[in-house]
């Protein structure tokens, strides 16, 4: 077994074992579903997303591809496509992150702080600059509706 598929196995054994919930989309361990939590104190807080990690052969040393396979509402996330503008895991991937950090840092940061300056979803980006609170209370709307996925 080549070191980057050593790695892939047990980078996916870490996040089975963080408690998160893990799907294997076929029987390699290069597609999976991960359920991932919104985090506490924001507008996304009881969702539950359900998001595709998508391992290309060169992980560590390439980023994983992740999407949202249910709409989230987000200025950096595509709604339609759930397709993620995700400057850590597009641009500065480094092999020292795992994909514990991707569940653990990076979705979350994404989802606390926001960057309508760089938008995937307009919409989301001009109602969030325009009207924060009604941005949070269509995201808190909308989380409700992902109790479960």
């Amino acid at each position: 077994m080549s070191s980057p598929s050593k790695r892939r196995e047990m980078d996916l054994m870490k996040l089975m074992m963080s408690d998160y919930k893990v799907e294997m989309i076929n029987d390699g361990m290069q597609e999976f579903y991960v359920h991932f939590h919104g985090p506490n104190e924001s507008p996304y807080h009881g969702g539950v997303w359900k998001v595709r990690v998508e391992l290309p052969e060169a992980y560590p040393y390439k980023s994983p591809s992740i999407g949202f396979i249910n709409r989230i509402y987000h200025p950096n996330v595509d709604e339609m496509s759930g397709s993620v503008c995700l400057d850590v895991i597009n641009q500065t991937w480094s092999p020292m992150f795992d994909l514990v950090n991707v569940f653990e840092v990076f979705l979350p940061q994404l989802l606390l702080y926001p960057n309508p300056s760089d938008p995937l979803n307009g919409e989301a980006a001009a109602l969030l600059m325009r009207d924060r609170a009604s941005y949070e209370q269509k995201n808190t709307v909308r989380s409700m509706l992902n109790l479960r996925t």
